[in-house]
Order: C-alpha cells, then sequence, then structure tokens
C-alpha cells in the first residue's frame, strides 16, 4: 500500500494548520472548564467523543466490509488511546490552568520528538523539558499532584495518539479510519460517563449543546486537522510544531477564563515553547538537503 510522501508544498502549509488545531482544541477546552460548574469533566469527554464520533460517522458513512484486519487493528488501538487522553485531559484540566495542563500534556509529543531524532545533539532540548517539568512539579510550585499526574498520563496518551493516528492516517485513504477510531473511543467511554454523571445530564439537558460544542472545537475539528497535517510531515516535525499548545492555551485561559498563571508555571511553559523552537530550527536545517528530487524518489519507494 502506498502512502502519501510528504511534499515541500504541504510541509510549508502545515504550520498554518497546526495553529488551527491548537487554537481550536484550545478554545474546546475553555469551554469545557467553564461547564465544571453544572457537569464534571468525566461527562463532557464522554460527550465530546460521543457526538463527534456520531457527526464524522454521518459525514464519512465508512464500509466496514473492505476494512482489513490490520486496519482494525489500528483504528481500534487509536479509539481506545482517544479514549484514556480524552479522560486524562479533561480531568487535568479542572484540577490546572489551561496553559499548565497543556504544558504537560505537550511533554509527551516532545519526547516522542527527541527519541525519533536519534541525535545527541536534542539531549539539550529534553534537558530543557525536563527543567520545565521540575519548575512545575518541584516544592513552592503549588500545584496539586493529581492533576500533575493526570497531565502525565494525558502526555504519554498524547504521544501514543501521534504514532497511532499517522499510522491510521498511512492505512486509509480517507476519513474511515479516524470515523471507526472515535466510534471506538466513544463506545469505551460513554457507559463511565453515563454511569458518573448521567443523572446530572438528565437534570440539565442544555449541557447537551456544551457537549457538541465541545466536540466540534475540541476533537472533530483537531483530530481532522491532526490527521491532514501527519499526512504532509513526519512524526517527529509534528511533535515539534505542537509547542506552540502551552502559549496559545495561556492566551485562551486568560482571555474567556481569567486564569492567572505565577511567573514559574510562565517560565515552565516558555522552555517547552523555546525546546519545541529550537527543535523545529535543526530539524527545518537537517532535512533542507534531503529535500531534492533524488530524495522524494528515495522516500517514495521506501513508503511501498
Amino acid at each position: 500500500m502506498k502512502t502519501p510522501s510528504p511534499t515541500l508544498q504541504g510541509a510549508a502549509a502545515a504550520p498554518v494548520l497546526m495553529l488551527a488545531q491548537i487554537i481550536s482544541l484550545q478554545a474546546g477546552s475553555a469551554v469545557a472548564k467553564e461547564a465544571y460548574a453544572v457537569i464534571g469533566p468525566t461527562a463532557l469527554a464522554g460527550m465530546r467523543l460521543v457526538f463527534s464520533a456520531a457527526i464524522l460517522w454521518v459525514l464519512v458513512r465508512p464500509r466496514l466490509r473492505g476494512v482489513t484486519a490490520r486496519q482494525w487493528r489500528a483504528a481500534i488501538s487509536l479509539g481506545l488511546v482517544f479514549a484514556a487522553m480524552n479522560l486524562a485531559y479533561f480531568q487535568a484540566i479542572s484540577r490546572l490552568p489551561i496553559g499548565v495542563a497543556a504544558t504537560l500534556e505537550l511533554l509527551g509529543p516532545l519526547a516522542l520528538s527527541i527519541v525519533l531524532s536519534r541525535r545527541l545533539e536534542h539531549l539539550a532540548v529534553a534537558l530543557v523539558a525536563l527543567a520545565s517539568v521540575l519548575l512545575l512539579t518541584t516544592p513552592g510550585a503549588s500545584l496539586p499532584t493529581a492533576g500533575i499526574l493526570l497531565g502525565g498520563a494525558a502526555a504519554l496518551c498524547r504521544a501514543g495518539y501521534v504514532v497511532l493516528s499517522r499510522r491510521v492516517g498511512q492505512l486509509f485513504s480517507d476519513w474511515t479510519g479516524l470515523a471507526l477510531a472515535l466510534a471506538c473511543g466513544a463506545c469505551v467511554l460513554a457507559p463511565v460517563a453515563t454511569v458518573t454523571d448521567g443523572n446530572v445530564v438528565a437534570a440539565h439537558p442544555a449541557v447537551l449543546g456544551t457537549g457538541l460544542l465541545v466536540a466540534l472545537l475540541s476533537s472533530l475539528i483537531p483530530y481532522s486537522l491532526d490527521m491532514t497535517v501527519l499526512r504532509r510531515i513526519d512524526t517527529r516535525a509534528f511533535g515539534v510544531l505542537l509547542a506552540l499548545s502551552p502559549a496559545v492555551g495561556a492566551g485562551v485561559g486568560y482571555v474567556l477564563l481569567h486564569e492567572q498563571l505565577t511567573a514559574r508555571q510562565l517560565c515552565a511553559m516558555a522552555l517547552v515553547v523555546l525546546a519545541g523552537a529550537w527543535s523545529m530550527r535543526r530539524a527545518t536545517r537537517g532535512r533542507a538537503p534531503a529535500d531534492g528530487p533524488g530524495a522524494r524518489t528515495a522516500r517514495s519507494h521506501r513508503s511501498v
């Protein structure tokens, strides 16, 4: 099966698509957090996946008969990660400012991009990222331990999501894989959300509208953009582009939720953004000579 190989034109559009993804995702997180006074994070995470899966299923209308066992395994794996990632992140932002939660979650893809680089020089990036973690977690950081642990769990899930989302994008030529993955994640998380918050939803049916808006902003639009970007660039470059998440998350949290960040938290976020920006600069320099016709031909042969 041939997979789409990255092109110069596609790679150039990737930062714009990623910025749109990050803004949409963080805006959805702000809408969700504002609703926590009425509904819990587990319920919103469940509604987020259920509505996203339902909308995409109607739009895509996937044909299950032609899906191979290999494709099913990839889609189901991504669906399980969807369920865990949504639950961990929505629980994290109930305890942490959005910018801080976004910083912790970013550490997963950033660590993945460093591992995949296979260059000793990127140890500096790892040390900068570690410094940001220490600023957020050492004594005096004034952050709840539960929120930090949940943010760490979201980071692990996010790293798995990057790998599996790219895999699904390679195995499916359309949006069938994403539709199957979201449906699988919804089937896993919906029963949990029903047990924990079903009575609250029944008592406040208006929260269903909030859940729909959160699904559009923080799931359907970002996940679709992610898969589009991952068809244009490699996994490492994708992890680096996510470095904008903490800054955008902090801005959204401040404007929409009036969240205040300490100087220590701002320094930690700045270190993560710096690590990502430095890594992107090095990746661009290292990739330039390899973008000639010969390199593209070689990549094309490897993708068969």
